[in-house]
């Protein structure tokens, strides 16, 4: 019999990869999914699955948060792209954790697991809710913070640039650029950094010396030699090149 599956993550592109990966392994029946940790909560008390596939990182509610108002706790794997809370996961009625993004292979094993876990029944939990409440309190604390904008520097002047608004970063003789409604304003931040300084679930570094941002990708085609090329939702419709030895990379973040 096939495992019932629940799926919840505010990135619908990690959603809709997951829901796909499960489906090929043809040992899961995917119940419902949302992006919503408050409807995640209605939809798992109404009709607890087997499985919880379970984002820790959302807003309004995490993914401790949402399994605390649950009257009854299902089985969890819990999906991050921020491994510091690995070893937390496995505090709570956690069978595995998912390193985004998630790969066919860490998916069975954790799906062994849970098959293994039903034939023995169900663990005990001491305490859980002292579990969780530790857990949510330590998550607040470690949470990373990502900035909202950026400074571009002219001259003696300083312009503020809102990180939603820019389409991609790229570096051009020594210089770093951010690109905002088809502008490019040079920024005191080299690739590298902006790489580490970003959201990760928003911007992706795709060539040695380019950054987008997810959330403007319109397009994207395969290039010879295994490199993509990537077309812009902007006015321009500007195309980027995934390198090669970045393609597999993306190709798991956006889910393609």
């Amino acid at each position: 019999m096939k495992l019932r599956a629940y799926l919840v993550d505010d990135e619908p592109l990690a959603l809709n990869r997951l829901r796909r990966l499960l489906e090929q392994t043809g040992r899961v029946e995917v119940s419902g999914s949302t992006t919503e940790p408050e409807k995640a909560v209605a939809a798992l008390t109404a009709d607890p699955p087997d499985v919880c596939f379970l984002d820790i990182e959302m807003p309004r509610l995490n993914g401790f948060e949402v399994l605390a108002r649950l009257p009854v706790q299902p089985i969890v794997i819990f999906t991050t792209a921020y491994d510091q809370y690995a070893l937390k996961a496995f505090g709570v009625n956690s069978v595995d954790y998912l390193l985004k993004p998630v790969e066919p292979e860490s998916l069975d094993r954790a799906l062994t697991k849970v098959e293994r876990l039903r034939g023995s029944g169900q663990p005990a939990q001491p305490d859980f809710q002292a579990v969780l409440k530790q857990l949510t309190e330590s998550l607040r604390e470690t949470k990373p913070e990502y900035p909202g904008r950026i400074a571009s520097r002219l001259g003696d002047r300083l312009w503020f640039l809102d990180l939603a608004r820019i389409t991609h970063f790229y570096a051009e003789d020594k210089l770093t650029y951010a690109v905002s409604d088809g502008k490019a304003y040079c920024v005191d931040y080299a690739i590298t950094e902006l790489e580490k300084k970003l959201d990760p679930k928003r911007f992706l570094r795709i060539h040695r010396s380019t950054v987008v941002n997810l959330d403007w990708i319109k397009e994207v085609a395969s290039l010879p030699g295994g490199a993509l090329n990537v077309r812009l939702k902007d006015d321009r419709e500007t195309d980027l090149t995934v390198a090669r030895d970045r393609a597999h990379e993306f190709k798991a973040r956006v889910g393609c």
